[in-house]
């Protein structure tokens, strides 16, 4: 790593110190400062002691001042912003990547209670539908066309349906497919992100804070992880799973992603370093599971026999980059399954980033194509729900990327 290109580069892009320092790396960022960055070996899997209201005062008023709302999303500036869209080379071609799930009737999601469901409807007004459409669940509100200019209409509704634990009918959530969590979405006991209590916050809507009207559209530089490849590259065949039923690898069952195994992906990928902003996205090949809707990969994905991801160290030593998103391809980011996650602890992961940090959580975003055209850094976008007080947000993100030349 040369230091002077580097300055030079970072001064061409507007970058400043406290980017250098992150983007540079070890090496780099050693060279440029004159100091050595903090090692990961500093870094464990140890509970935080949630419990103790003493240990408040160690995440809470965050970096961003005791009324904040959208954490780690505040470093997406609008210089952040004009970066990522310097990533894309001039009189080069532009491709434009769909990262979100398809929604289909019965889309697997995290098993609670209330059920958490997928079942679209469509309503027909205005002629007589095919034969069955009821009986398939299609709703009928009449046959007859709307005014002189006879219009016809459909729309859908979501099928509702009522449980143990809340007898009135209950539809769709945000909490399902491609996902963008928030803040509201996970805390410990009554506390969640920058000391907010859940009592003084939740209303039968949503909550009064940290809602997903604090989000915004979100255009940031993306980074892909691709550790698959990586795997793959080396032929790490005792880390890698029985392939999907569609003859796609995937990472194995319960496989923890390392910290090693992070700058192994930056290596392949040629990344430099992790800036302040970025979304950093997993390539596993979890979402191969579900391409062709067959129930035994269905179950796999759900995580049946365990899930790969990272753990707390990784959470802690990723953190530490100031990223706005952290995700991947599976439903839940961190590693399921013996013998990581046998603590007693239930998503920590979460915990650690999103209540801890303001760094928000994305699920099940489709990586794969981005990692077949070798696009390592994009430009990603996003607009979540503009639903007050909602805990996720579900609309499909994007990327513009410029596949390498092979």
């Amino acid at each position: 790593m040369n230091p002077d290109l580097l300055s030079n580069y970072f001064a061409k892009h507007h970058v400043g110190r406290r980017q250098v320092l992150l983007m540079a790396g070890a090496a780099g960022a050693a060279a440029l400062a004159g100091t050595t960055p903090a090692s990961a070996d500093t870094l464990d899997d140890t509970l935080f002691d949630y419990s103790d209201p003493a240990n408040l005062s160690d995440w809470a008023p965050g970096r961003y001042g005791p009324d904040d709302q959208r954490g780690a999303l505040n470093e997406v500036t609008p210089a952040k912003t004009a970066s990522a869209l310097a990533l894309l080379r001039p009189h080069r071609d532009v491709k434009t990547y769909n990262l979100g799930e398809l929604m289909w009737n019965g889309f697997p999601a995290v098993r609670m209670e209330p059920r958490r469901t997928y079942q679209q409807r469509l309503t027909v007004w205005g002629y007589t539908p095919p034969p069955g459409f009821q009986a398939e669940g299609g709703i009928l509100i009449g046959v007859d066309p709307l005014g002189v200019n006879r219009v016809s209409v459909h729309e859908e509704r979501f099928e509702a349906e009522s449980s143990a634990t809340h007898p009135k009918p209950l539809a769709t959530t945000y909490q399902i497919g491609s996902q963008l969590d928030n803040l509201n979405h996970i805390g410990a006991a009554e506390y969640f992100y920058n000391g907010f209590r859940g009592p003084d916050i939740a209303r039968g809507h949503g909550t009064t804070r940290l809602g997903s009207e604090n989000m915004g559209p979100i255009v940031t530089r993306g980074v892909l992880l691709d550790v698959l490849g990586v795997k793959l590259a080396r032929n790490r065949t005792e880390d890698l799973a029985d392939p999907a039923r569609n003859g796609k690898p995937l990472l194995r069952e319960n496989y923890r992603i390392t910290v090693e195994d992070i700058r192994d992906a930056m290596d392949f990928g040629g990344i430099r370093g992790l800036e302040p902003g970025d979304v950093v996205l997993f390539h596993t090949g979890w979402n191969q599971l579900l391409a062709r809707r067959d129930p035994a990969d269905i179950a796999r994905w759900e995580g049946a026999k365990g899930m790969p991801g990272i753990y707390l160290r990784e959470a802690r030593w990723l953190a530490r980059f100031r990223p706005a998103v952290i995700g991947g391809d599976t439903w839940a980011l961190e590693v399921f399954g013996n013998p990581v996650n046998d603590d007693g602890a239930v998503t920590p992961v979460h915990q650690e980033l999103l209540m801890r940090h303001g760094i928000r959580i994305s699920e099940s975003y489709v990586v794969s194509e981005l990692a077949a055209d070798r696009v390592y850094e994009f430009v990603f976008l996003v607009t979540p729900q503009y639903a007050e007080g909602a805990t996720a947000g579900n609309t499909p993100p994007a990327a513009l990327g410029q596949p390498r030349r092979r």
